[in-house]
């Protein structure tokens, strides 16, 4: 199922591609990159690049990323955003959703999340309500605790949904449950499904493409920016690259990154090349080509296999 809003053209919209800095982006990162920066450059859309790096930082990975999204012929508008440096705009909008009643602390540790009872039909990990409806002495023990191991109570969203609806590109309507999600963890680190919604509706992204393992996260996320008094964006979910024994594609699989394959010989017109021809364009030498040539309704929706012996 094609959303026809997602590919009409729309130069006051954006689209944007989002990488932890945790290492080097393998060959299903700069897949999704590249379909990404086609998708927003074939509506007319602006296309950001924002730098996630609130969690599993290393050291010098975000400056090697964007030099190889660069290499492989992507550009960007303005400057590229650092997600750590948007404290303030996370903050605001947990205190908008606290004035609203629409936050609790929660006071359970993960092994207590784990070993919980979860309600009929809840999702797997879905946060049980242990924290939603405590007395205030209740509360009080709570802060005990958490005094005593040295954390802050996480900040939960008082859901008062069950499921939300998004739009996707290829998968179409897709309802997915929406839990108490947490907006602030207990080591004071604002949660990825906040800071996701916050900083793409800065930026004025309405098109958000990424892997297809985040589609489950969609509706919870939507939902929170209808919360916010965002207008939802429209999804387009990519299927992951696995290795030949159908595992998530990772660096142990061997030479899956740019500067692997820049180091046994291949350029980058080579890597983009295996990208196009995963995508049914053979012979696509640069994003460019691809820009011209792919068409999103060929899109196969099963995993690339990625079989570094070809």
């Amino acid at each position: 199922m094609i959303v026809d809003d997602l590919l009409a053209p729309c130069p006051a919209g954006a689209g944007r591609y989002a990488p932890s800095p945790s290492g080097d982006l393998h060959l299903g990162n700069l897949r999704t990159a590249i379909l990404a920066w086609v998708l927003a450059r074939r509506t007319a859309r602006a296309f950001h690049l924002r730098v996630e790096d609130l969690d599993r930082v290393r050291e010098g990975a975000a400056e090697r990323q964007l030099e190889d999204l660069a290499a492989i012929g992507l550009d960007w508008d303005g400057e590229v955003t650092w997600q750590s440096q948007r404290a303030a705009a996370h903050e605001q909008a947990i205190q908008t959703l606290r004035e609203e009643g629409q936050v609790y602390e929660c006071y359970c540790t993960r092994r207590e999340i784990l070993e919980a009872p979860s309600a009929p039909h809840a999702p797997p990990g879905a946060y049980p309500g242990t924290c939603r409806q405590l007395t205030d002495a209740q509360r009080e023990a709570g802060r005990a605790k958490m005094r005593e191991l040295r954390r802050e109570p996480a900040l939960r969203l008082r859901a008062s949904v069950e499921s939300w609806r998004v739009q996707d590109l290829w998968a179409g309507n897709v309802d997915g449950a929406v839990d108490d999600l947490v907006l602030r963890r207990g080591d004071g680190v604002v949660a990825y499904n906040l800071a996701v919604v916050v900083d793409d509706a800065a930026a004025g992204v309405d098109q958000v493409v990424r892997a297809d393992d985040l589609l489950s996260s969609a509706p919870r996320q939507a939902h929170l920016a209808h919360l916010l008094g965002y207008k939802q964006p429209h999804y387009a979910h990519v299927p992951l690259a696995v290795n030949t024994d159908g595992a998530r594609l990772a660096k142990r699989d061997g030479a899956v990154t740019l500067r692997d394959r820049l180091d046994l010989g291949e350029s980058a017109d080579d890597v983009v090349e295996r990208i196009g021809s995963s995508l049914g364009v053979p012979g696509c030498r640069t994003a460019r080509d691809l820009l011209e040539q792919w068409e999103p309704a060929a899109l196969v929706r099963d995993p690339w296999v990625v079989d570094l012996a070809r």
